[in-house]
C-alpha cells in the first residue's frame, strides 16, 4: 500500500442538522475528486477543504473499491439504517380496516424510513391506505398536508373518513386563505400556491404528495410551492403509482424532496440518468440512461414499489371502488331531487312499484339520472385525464348516448366507442384496436350494447360513469376484461356524486351484487326490486327530513 492510499480514509461525522456523514479524506488528486463526485449526497466543505458524502451503502462500497479505509464507526451506522421494521412491529388496533400483508409491509417500509419514503405500487394497490395506516400509526404528527391533483380531494376525504377513527378533515378551495382548524388539511396542487406560507404557519408535521410527478418541473409555481413546504416538514410521503411518466428527471424533485440526504447532485443525476445533451438551443434532460442502475438506487434509498404481480395471491379478482364526483348544477339537480320527492310523496311511490306500475317513475328517475350525470361530466373528464396521464388502459361504461358521446369528443385522439349505433365492422375494428394499438388507451361502451361478447383482458381498470339496473350487468361489464386471460386483478371504480340518486343506486347495486356473488341463493337481482327499494329510500329520507 503506497503513502498515498494510507491517507485515504472515511469517518463518521454529523453535519449542523445533526445527520450522520461520511468525511472524505485524501490527498489532492484529480481523479479521485472526480471520483468523489460521483457520490451520492456529496458535499465540498471549502472552509475545510475536504468532502462528505450520505451515509449509504452505495457509497461506502464504491469508497471500498476506490481504496478508502472505512472506520468502524460508519459500518456500525450502516447497519442501524439498513435493520428495517418487522411487519409484525406494525400495530394499529385503531384503523378502521384491514391491511393485505403487502400493505402492512409498505408501512413498515415507511416508518423503517423514519416517516420519509416514496409509495410507488402499481395503481390499484392501495396506497393511500398504506399512507393513512402510517398516520394512524402515528396520531400525534400532527396538521397533516395532504397535496392532490383536483379530481382527487373528494376522494381522499373520502378514504380517510373510512380509514381513521374521528378525522378531523378540511378541503382547501379557491385561492382565497381562509384561517380553519383541521388536523389534516387536502389541497389541490393549482391553488398550494396562495396557501403555503398560511400552512407553514401552522407547523405542520406530515405532508403526503399523492400523484408527486405533478411537481417534476422546476418552472411550475406549484413545484416552488411544494418545495418551499417540504423544506419545513420533517415527515414526507410521496405516492405515485408511475413516478417516472416517461423520463428520469421526472423523479428527481421528489427524491430531493423526500430524502435529500441521498439524492444525487442535479447535474451528475441528468447526465447520468437523463442523457443530457446540449441541442443547440439548451440542455434537454428528455432522455434516459442506465436505467437499471436508478432503479437499484432508488429502491436502496426511499422508494418501494410492488406490481400486481408481484401480489396477486393476496388479492380477490376484483377490487371495487366508490369515487366520489362534484356537481357543478347542483341547484338544478335539488330542483329535479325536490320534484321526484314530491312526484313519489303523491303516487305512494314503493307500493305502486311493487305492483309492477313503475314506468311512469322510471322517466321521472331517468330523468333525476340524467341531470345528476351531465353536472359531474367535467369531474369525470378530470378523473380519466389523470387516470391516463398515470396508468395504461382503461374501459368505461355509460347509459346514454350524450354521455358517450361527449366522452368520445373528448378523448377521441386515444379512444374507441362502442355502443348501441355502431355498425358490426366498426365494433370488430374498435375492438381490435382498444386491444393492438398502444395509443387506443380509452375503451368508452355502452352498458347494454357492450355488456357480452367482448373480450377487454388488456386493460384490468374499469369505470362505471352511469350505473345499469342490475348487479348481473354490473358483473357482465366489468368481466370483459376479467376473463380467462387476464394476468391482474381488476379494479372497479364507481364514478358517483355523493348525496344523489348516483350514489343510492351505486350502493343498492354493490349490496345486491355481493348477494349475486356469493350465489347463495341463485337468485339474480330483477330491475323491479332495486326500483322498489330505490324508491323506499326516498320515502325514508323524506319521512326522516318532515
Amino acid at each position: 500500500m503506497t503513502f498515498k492510499e494510507k491517507n485515504k480514509k472515511c469517518t463518521l461525522v454529523q453535519d449542523e442538522e445533526g445527520v450522520k456523514r461520511i468525511k472524505i479524506s485524501f490527498p489532492y488528486n484529480f481523479d479521485i475528486i472526480m471520483n468523489v463526485r460521483t457520490l451520492l449526497g456529496r458535499k465540498y466543505h471549502k472552509e475545510a477543504t475536504s468532502w462528505s458524502a450520505a451515509l449509504v451503502q452505495r457509497n461506502v462500497d464504491l469508497l471500498k473499491n476506490w481504496g478508502f479505509t472505512i472506520d468502524t464507526p460508519i459500518e456500525d451506522a450502516l447497519r442501524q439504517i439498513n435493520i428495517k421494521k418487522s411487519v409484525s412491529e406494525i400495530h394499529i388496533p385503531s384503523l378502521k380496516g384491514k391491511l393485505f400483508p403487502y400493505q402492512q409491509e409498505g408501512v413498515a417500509f415507511v416508518e423503517s424510513k423514519n416517516g420519509r419514503a416514496l409509495i410507488a405500487d402499481e395503481m390499484g394497490l392501495g396506497k393511500t391506505v398504506q399512507a393513512l395506516a402510517w398516520l394512524e400509526l402515528h396520531r400525534d404528527r400532527k396538521p397533516v398536508i395532504i397535496v392532490v391533483p383536483a379530481s382527487l380531494k373528494i376522494q381522499w376525504k373520502e378514504m380517510i373518513h373510512n380509514w381513521l377513527p374521528h378525522p378531523k378533515v378540511k378541503i382547501l378551495s379557491g385561492n382565497t386563505v381562509v384561517e380553519c382548524k383541521a388536523d389534516i388539511y387536502i389541497i389541490n396542487y393549482d391553488i398550494l400556491p396562495s396557501w403555503v406560507d398560511y400552512l407553514l404557519s401552522l407547523n405542520p408535521q406530515v405532508l403526503i404528495t399523492d400523484e408527486c410527478h405533478y411537481f417534476k418541473t422546476n418552472s411550475a409555481k406549484r413545484t416552488k410551492a411544494v418545495k418551499k413546504l417540504g423544506k419545513k416538514i420533517p415527515y414526507i410521503i410521496g405516492l405515485s403509482g408511475t413516478p417516472i411518466l416517461s423520463r428520469p428527471i421526472e423523479i428527481y424533485n421528489a427524491w430531493k424532496l423526500i430524502d435529500p440526504q441521498n439524492c444525487p447532485d442535479y447535474w451528475y443525476y441528468v447526465r447520468t440518468y437523463c442523457a443530457a445533451r446540449n441541442n443547440g438551443f439548451g440542455w434537454d434532460f428528455s432522455g434516459a440512461s442506465h436505467t437499471e442502475q436508478l432503479h437499484h438506487e432508488l429502491v436502496n434509498s426511499f422508494m418501494i414499489r410492488r406490481l400486481k404481480k408481484d401480489v396477486l395471491k393476496q388479492l380477490p379478482d376484483k377490487i371495487y371502488s366508490f369515487v366520489p364526483m362534484e356537481l357543478d348544477n347542483a341547484n338544478e339537480y335539488v330542483k329535479a331531487e325536490k320534484d321526484f320527492i314530491q312526484f313519489i310523496r303523491e303516487t305512494k311511490g314503493h307500493d305502486a312499484a311493487i305492483r309492477a306500475s313503475n314506468a311512469e317513475k322510471m322517466v321521472q328517475i331517468q330523468t333525476l339520472k340524467q341531470v345528476a350525470v351531465k353536472g359531474k361530466m367535467k369531474s369525470v373528464f378530470n378523473w380519466i385525464e389523470d387516470f391516463l396521464e398515470i396508468d395504461g388502459k382503461l374501459v368505461v361504461f355509460a347509459e346514454h348516448h350524450f354521455v358517450l358521446d361527449a366522452l368520445y369528443e373528448r378523448f377521441k385522439d386515444v379512444a374507441v366507442k362502442i355502443d348501441g349505433r355502431t355498425s358490426s365492422s366498426d365494433r370488430e375494428k374498435a375492438k381490435q384496436m382498444f386491444r393492438e394499438d398502444d395509443s387506443k388507451r380509452l375503451f368508452i361502451g355502452g352498458i347494454q350494447a357492450t355488456k357480452e361478447g367482448i373480450n377487454l383482458t388488456v386493460a384490468s381498470n374499469v369505470a362505471f360513469i352511469e350505473f345499469p339496473w342490475t348487479p348481473g350487468d354490473l358483473n357482465q361489464c366489468s368481466d370483459r376484461c376479467h376473463r380467462i386471460g387476464q394476468k391482474d386483478t381488476v379494479n372497479v371504480y364507481y364514478l358517483m356524486v355523493q348525496n344523489t340518486i348516483e350514489e343510492k343506486i351505486a350502493r343498492l347495486l354493490d349490496s345486491k351484487k355481493m348477494t349475486l356473488d356469493s350465489v347463495l341463493d341463485g337468485k339474480v337481482t330483477e330491475q323491479t326490486s332495486l326500483l322498489t327499494e330505490l324508491i323506499k329510500s326516498y320515502e325514508n329520507d323524506n319521512e326522516r327530513t318532515h
